[in-house]
């Protein structure tokens, strides 16, 4: 899955570096090792390490009727960020290059299909996070859909007119679609 999410994530680097027009070999490369190394890589060594030390300090419980102590290996939540990624990677990277047009324009309607784009894509990320962590006999709390109440707040909030999507867009390429308004 590591290898297809990244090679699926060059494919994305490559036709936003066509949206934006930066066609450049460098800029091209740019955009693919940024959203490769940084985007997933990155920020899933960064998310299985914090999921690794929650789990293991705060969701699991001492059994007597194991022999050892069991813990969540790190190696385990990356996988998880791995399989997680997958609704980030086709709503954030693919649906969202579709939908550039209209999700970047300074209308309620399109604030409120690009925003809900970003609450969807993360919320099925922290429901994939649960369910790999929920699928150990030795992981005893369900604290981890926690943030989807979060998300949902922060969701309502950003319905009064903060675009998200045109946000992240104008922070990682500096420009918005074209044809934005």
């Amino acid at each position: 899955m590591l290898v297809i999410i990244s090679a699926l994530l060059a494919l994305a680097g490559l036709l936003w570096s066509v949206l934006f027009a930066r066609y450049g070999p460098v800029m091209i490369v740019r955009t693919i090792l940024s959203m490769v190394f940084v985007d997933f890589i990155l920020v899933g060594v960064c998310v299985a390490t914090a999921i690794w030390a929650i789990s293991n300090r705060f969701l699991t419980h001492s059994s007597h009727t194991h022999a050892t102590e069991q813990t969540v290996e790190w190696n385990f939540c990356f996988d998880i960020h791995v399989n997680a990624f997958l609704p980030i990677l086709l709503e954030l990277y693919f649906a969202q290059l579709l939908l550039a047009p209209v999700v970047t324009r300074q209308v309620w309607v399109c604030l409120w299909v690009g925003n809900t784009l970003y609450l969807a894509a993360f919320c099925q990320y922290v429901y994939i996070t649960y369910l790999g962590l929920n699928c150990l006999p030795f992981v005893i709390r369900s604290e981890l859909l926690s943030p989807i109440a979060i998300f949902g707040v922060l969701y309502v909030v950003s319905l009064l007119g903060f675009n998200v999507a045109r946000a992240v867009l104008h922070s990682y390429f500096g420009i918005v679609a074209a044809g934005a308004g």
